[in-house]
């Protein structure tokens, strides 16, 4: 039987977790806007790290403040505003902040002038570096093929997309304005779909840039390994050569050092690598999910992205395969080499415990002589002790014999007691 509970839902009252709101809400962040023919939208994307990127927050809460809005709440990474009598949109991402707006397009020819009430004005304030910047026109189906006089025919791609319900147009180069331009021609498609092929294709632009970064990452590293790999050679030459124990232990260092600086240099490089190698992925599932097949006669822009897309993300596999068999192949040299110094640590410290057993052996029989001599002095000076008792008993009157022969007497008697309770104290501390 369903029960109410306090608050009138039909739910029980359960302990929320604090990250369901966020994980509900995530399937529904940056939802596709509704795209009709007859627009422009400007969109670019600029590296920020996390200081730009909360001043840029700010900068959005006070620009949306100024024009009768809240702004984004704290912690959001995705908020529109209408604004020129079209939508802003700002997203921030891991490493990078977009803003994009769409407006109506002026009338008259295609990428003819930027409708001047866009945002992107003086008075906006670039969150960072400039990375993306792409004019995407959305028009009907034309009539003729003169929007091709926009493009560079050494590198236009023409692609039909959705099954053949839109075709866009673009050859990947800047213009007079620095934007990279994108024609998207509508034939059957709704303007909530047109709005999903534009942020597709926007994502296109912007990730296979970001994808980039990482191959220029890998050619700046390519001098580094190679000086690596040299320097590890001659090490290796040298190691087999080094016999002394300093040798080798200079030779470790040297090791060291050079096994420090590459797993700094990887360590460095390994965030870029991963990144660029997810940018590369969601270029291809976008791909995928736009169904892009080349229009007739011309080349798709997956096959164009391809032909230096692909060959950079192998360029990062391979220097990230060198770092790992350099660093590999550092780890066996240093611990061949720290091996052949514990052996010849091990053959020193046997050569000092020799030499200490020899003097300890000496020290013994050092030791048993000064006691032989000791017995002798202790026994010398007891027997002229009893010599003088003997001679004074005998000057006092007592029945004592001739003091000579109780003097002589004595003197193994003394020695024998001497030498025993020496013994007893050598023993003594032995058992100690």
């Amino acid at each position: 039987m369903k029960q109410v509970s306090d608050n009138g839902s039909s739910l029980p009252n359960f302990r929320t977790s604090p990250l369901r709101e966020r994980v509900l809400g995530e399937v529904h962040a940056r939802p596709f806007r509704p795209i009709s023919k007859q627009r422009t939208i400007l969109h670019y994307a600029f590296l920020t790290n996390a200081d730009e990127a909360a001043a840029d927050h700010e900068w959005l809460k006070e620009f949306c403040i100024s024009r009768g809005g809240h702004g984004p709440a704290p912690g959001a990474r995705h908020y529109t505003l209408d604004f020129g009598g079209g939508t802003l949109s700002w997203e921030q991402h891991a490493e990078f902040t977009t803003y994009t707006w769409d407006g109506m397009a002026n009338p008259g020819a295609m990428f003819a002038s930027v409708p001047a009430s866009h945002p992107f004005g003086v008075a906006f304030k670039a969150p960072g570096d400039l990375l993306v910047a792409v004019r995407l026109e959305v028009r009907g189906t034309p009539e003729t093929t003169s929007w091709r006089e926009n493009f560079d025919e050494g590198s236009l791609t023409v692609s039909r997309l959705e099954d053949g319900a839109a075709t866009v147009a673009t050859d990947f180069r800047q213009d007079g304005d620095g934007l990279t331009r994108f024609a998207l021609f509508v034939d059957s498609l709704s303007d909530v779909q047109s709005g999903a092929v534009v942020q597709r294709l926007l994502e296109v632009e912007t990730y296979r840039t970001l994808a980039m970064l990482g191959f220029f990452e890998a050619t700046g590293l390519q001098p580094e390994i190679r000086r690596f790999e040299i320097e590890l050679a001659e090490l290796t030459e040298e190691m087999k050569d080094a016999s002394a124990l300093g040798t080798n232990q200079d030779l470790l260092d040297k090791f060291t050092a050079l096994a420090a600086a590459l797993e700094a240099g990887a360590t460095a490089s390994t965030f870029r690598f991963g990144a660029s190698r997810a940018y590369a992925e969601i270029v291809k599932a976008r791909f995928m999910t736009l169904r892009e097949e080349a229009a007739p006669g011309d080349l798709s822009m997956a096959a164009f992205l391809a032909r230096r897309l692909a060959p950079a993300m192998r360029t990062c596999q391979a220097i990230e395969d060198r770092q790992a068999m350099l660093s590999r192949k550092l780890a066996r040299a240093t611990t061949l080499l720290r091996t052949r110094v514990d052996v010849d640590l091990e053959q020193q410290n046997r050569s000092l415990l020799q030499s200490m057993n020899r003097r300890a052996r000496l020290q013994l029989r050092l030791q048993q002589t000064v006691e032989g001599l000791s017995v002798a002095a202790v026994s010398y000076y007891v027997v002229g002790l009893i010599s003088y008792l003997a001679k004074a008993a005998k000057e006092s009157g007592l029945p004592v014999p001739n003091a000579s022969i109780m003097t002589g007497l004595a003197v193994p008697v003394v020695i024998i007691v001497i030498w025993w309770t020496v013994k007893r104290i050598r023993m003594h501390h032995g058992e100690h």
